[in-house]
């Protein structure tokens, strides 16, 4: 049972205030919007980028990887994609490290270019037919630099608006990157379904499935711009100034807060698990083994990301007023009773599985919600034995690693042949 030491309710307000210039800054409201926007642009474009992979996922097994039998061909396709997976922890453990010792704007600047790069590297590549086994070797690289990147990104993002948020609305400020997370996931499955809609196989497969990864340099650079006219947190300049700055904050952050680490890595692996059950699993779930139509799937997958972005903005003012530890229980707890029920819903029929994984959306949702503040929250400079007692000292390289860490087995979509029940 986790302790209200290592998951506070509310954190006090000293810890996320620099001095009284740096928290006269923080609470001016024009200051906070341009940081919520920034924060938003910024964690859309690296989300959106990510899935834009998973959107073209069907295509790029057929030009990317021989077809001499296309369920391989989609089983490496998605093996590539876990690969960025694999490259997350890496990343947080990079970007963590880097925003803790320069500063959280600098290192967020740095993961949407890489993101932004590599995605749009991806759809310039040529195709199998053309390089041979030369392109998913590419394929792999690119995506794991978008693995890498992201891995820094959301809980940079954290970070950042985290301390800028006023006390007493952290988790409502917070809710931003969540929230931009399940936008950027409806933003990718429309994209997805006007291209593959609005195009024969032909066009698709020659062009038409590069669009969402040349759409990564515009975004990019909008997101760029964003960050890059924000200065750094009142947090990280008050480090500054008092010299407290760490040489190696992650070694430090394992060493003093080892049990808030391990505590935080279990709520994220509920918070990914649930994410990637609604966004991803059930889609392929609910066409390849229950025998829904693609579109149906896609439908369902749809509405409950609009119920989960939805409920954001709701579930984190509860944050706000109830504490982060009784929304996590309680939120983890309904996730462990309901997944089963939502299964069964899905055999229902279409309204079932609507009302079902809308339900699981809510409580993703509400996970998300404190999980942000949270991981920000749970790493008091009382971790650290040098720390000044005004500051939040290591929250990036504390949380993104065990955050990061936690990708699920549910993103890879079933690849096996089909199972169909009638309908």
């Amino acid at each position: 049972m986790t302790t209200d030491s290592t998951l506070p309710r509310s954190a006090p307000g000293d810890e996320t205030r620099g001095d009284g210039t740096a928290a006269e800054a923080a609470d001016a409201p024009r200051v906070r919007r341009k940081v919520a926007l920034a924060t938003a642009v910024g964690n859309f474009v690296e989300w959106f980028d990510s899935g834009a992979y998973a959107i073209m996922s069907a295509t790029i097994a057929g030009l990317f990887f021989p077809q001499y039998d296309k369920t391989a061909a989609l089983l490496a396709t998605w093996a590539v994609f876990a690969g960025g997976f694999i490259a997350r922890p890496l990343g947080a453990a990079f970007f963590g490290r880097y925003g803790d010792r320069i500063g959280r704007n600098r290192m967020l600047a740095l993961s949407v270019l890489c993101m932004s790069g590599s995605t749009l590297l991806i759809g310039l590549l040529p195709s199998y037919a053309t390089i041979g086994i030369v392109a998913p070797v590419l394929l792999f690289l690119l995506r794991a630099v978008q693995g890498f990147s992201t891995g820094g990104e959301y809980t940079g993002a954290s970070a950042f608006i985290m301390e800028y948020a006023p006390e007493g609305r952290r988790a409502r400020y917070a809710s931003v990157v969540p929230l931009t997370v399940g936008l950027a996931s409806v933003a990718g499955a429309l994209t997805g379904l006007v291209i593959t809609s609005s195009l024969d196989e032909a066009a698709l497969e020659s062009w038409g499935w590069r669009i969402p990864f040349l759409l990564a340099g515009p975004l990019g650079l909008i997101g760029l711009y964003l960050r890059s006219r924000i200065e750094d947190t009142p947090v990280f300049r008050a480090m500054e100034r008092r010299e407290a700055v760490q040489e190696a904050p992650l070694r430090e952050a394992w060493r003093a807060c080892r049990r808030q680490v391990l505590t935080l890595f279990g709520y994220s692996i509920t918070n990914a698990v649930g994410y990637y059950l609604m966004s991803s699993y059930m889609i392929s779930y609910m066409s390849e083994e229950v025998g829904y139509t693609k579109s149906q799937a896609m439908l369902v997958g749809f509405v409950a990301m609009l119920a989960y972005s939805a409920a954001c903005p709701f579930m984190a003012a509860a944050s706000d007023r109830y504490g982060r530890r009784p929304m996590l229980l309680a939120a983890c707890g309904g996730f462990a009773v309901a997944t089963l029920p939502v299964f069964w819903l899905i055999g229902t029929g279409l309204a079932g599985a609507l009302v079902g994984t809308a339900v699981l959306a809510v409580l993703v949702a509400v996970i998300g919600t404190s999980n942000v503040p949270a991981m920000v929250e749970m790493f008091p400079s009382s971790c650290g034995p040098a720390a000044p007692p005004s500051a939040t000292r290591r929250p990036t390289s504390c949380s993104a690693v065990p955050h990061r860490s936690s990708p699920p087995v549910w993103s890879q979509p079933s690849a096996v042949p089909s199972r169909r029940a009638s309908t």
